[in-house]
């Protein structure tokens, strides 16, 4: 699945399923959705959550069938990925070692100077323990981080004193792997905290999981933490 977005409207502006494109042919409503767009994105979710952009057909691997065309962007990319650095150059990191996965969106790092720092996962939700689905996604996010040496950038504490951050896996965003894998929502509430860039690729990995039907999504209605905590409280 590949998911077209405008970067003049941050919203999704297209959402089309495509077996073949050949190339100079893209299907009618692809082809205009591009053209009145000035600077388009295409996201694939399924090829490591990569930006693509080219002028000329491209097969995707592990895609056979698949081929799309793009634009170059050449002259939009340096000034979109300079601003996008900039304005998110000053997240502090927090490094060190994974001692503690309380469930599938907190863990604790043990840094250098053997100071704990409590992480809560930014732009990600995940089952509460209590709820479906809710040990199944503390244990994927323990096999990827547990005792392992992370990077987490982070610019805010919240109320619980966590620091919230994205958790960086040798170089990996593990937040956006436990959505892509089906085991927590993209926690939208807090969307606007992300960069652009971040903020298309979660709701890209939730969509498409929604549709493989991974993990939680394997209920057609799964009941989401934000609503689960209020009915608990």
């Amino acid at each position: 699945m590949f998911i077209l977005y405008s970067l003049r409207h941050p919203m999704k502006v297209a959402v089309q399923r495509c077996r073949v494109a050949s190339c100079g042919s893209l299907p009618p409503q692809w082809e205009m959705t591009v053209r009145a767009c000035p600077v388009t994105l295409a996201l694939s979710p399924s090829l490591g959550f990569n930006l693509l952009w080219h002028s000329k057909c491209l097969s995707m691997p592990g895609q056979s069938g698949h081929r799309l065309l793009f634009f170059p962007m050449k002259k939009f990319l340096v000034p979109l990925l300079m601003l996008v650095a900039t304005l998110w150059a000053h997240a502090d990191v927090v490094s060190g070692k994974v001692v503690r996965v309380a469930d599938g969106d907190t863990i604790t790092v043990l840094d250098a100077q053997l100071q704990q720092h409590k992480i809560r996962l930014a732009g990600i939700d995940a089952p509460e323990r209590r709820q479906a689905f809710g040990q199944r996604s503390r244990e994927f996010l323990a096999t990827l981080v547990a005792s392992q040496q992370v990077d987490v950038e982070t610019d805010k504490t919240d109320k619980y004193g966590r620091a919230v951050g994205k958790v960086l896996l040798q170089g990996r965003d593990v937040n956006l792997a436990v959505v892509a894998a089906g085991l927590a929502w993209h926690y939208k509430e807090y969307e606007s905290e992300q960069s652009p860039s971040d903020r298309m690729l979660y709701a890209a990995a939730e969509q498409e999981a929604r549709d493989l039907r991974k993990g939680l999504w394997l209920d057609p209605a799964p009941d989401a933490p934000w609503d689960w905590r209020k009915k608990t409280r």
